[in-house]
């Protein structure tokens, strides 16, 4: 799957986010070897200590692959370089560069107007994706279709606190809901920023991997 020269995306996990960039350089086992990562945001190299927590991601077939991974070591041969642990193919998590992954989550957030057309309300999610989401709705709240809407999010993560982010979403349409009060209305995001894109492909993948250790299956 991952091959000799892929480009690797590493994003730390700890309080203090980075996003780093590294090629393959040689791959042995369920040992990959890396040369030094190079972190996007300031333009050098970064400093990763043995056993520090990673989340990686690479792309193949028009499809992109996440992994979870630890530094284990540094090698000097021909060019430095520092080994990481590899879960093995079957571990992967696919994600569709066209069609994000889906996540059933029952998420607070908070919906605004453009422009002023009604007033702050609060609701609840019934799944999210990084292209959007799907709000339960009371019926009372009158809201229309192809409407703008501004929402806020406060998304958890495990070992990791909260972070909040704000997307501005188009209602596609309303369907019924399980229950009577409710109507559920899926959102497509609009004009959303690649950081933020990066935040929920990341919480995505986060409850991925919490569902498939719970045994449950992701769309």
């Amino acid at each position: 799957m991952i091959k000799i020269g892929d480009v690797i995306s590493l994003e730390t996990k700890g309080a203090k986010l980075e996003r780093l960039k590294c090629k393959l350089v040689e791959k042995k086992g369920n040992k990959l070897y890396i040369d030094y990562p190079i972190n996007q945001e300031t333009g050098r190299s970064a400093f990763l200590m043995l056993g520090t927590q990673l989340v990686a991601s690479f792309v193949s077939n028009e499809s992109v692959f996440r992994f979870q991974t630890e530094v284990t070591g540094r090698i000097k041969e021909n060019i430095p370089m520092i080994s990481l642990t590899y879960p093995g193919d079957d571990q992967l998590i696919k994600i569709q560069r066209r069609q994000f992954v889906r996540i059933d989550a029952n998420l607070d957030v908070a919906i605004h107007s453009l422009q002023n057309e009604f007033q702050a309300f609060t609701a609840v999610t019934a799944d999210i994706s990084a292209g959007g989401t799907a709000l339960l709705l009371p019926k009372s709240i009158k809201l229309k279709e192809k409407q703008e809407i501004v929402i806020w999010f406060s998304l958890p993560f495990q070992n990791e606190g909260i972070e909040y982010i704000k997307v501005k979403g188009k209602i596609i349409r309303f369907i019924p809901a399980d229950h009577d009060l409710f109507v559920k209305a899926p959102i497509e995001f609009q004009n959303i920023d690649e950081d933020t894109r990066q935040v929920l492909i990341r919480f995505c993948f986060n409850q991925q991997i919490l569902i498939r250790r719970k045994g449950l299956t992701v769309e």
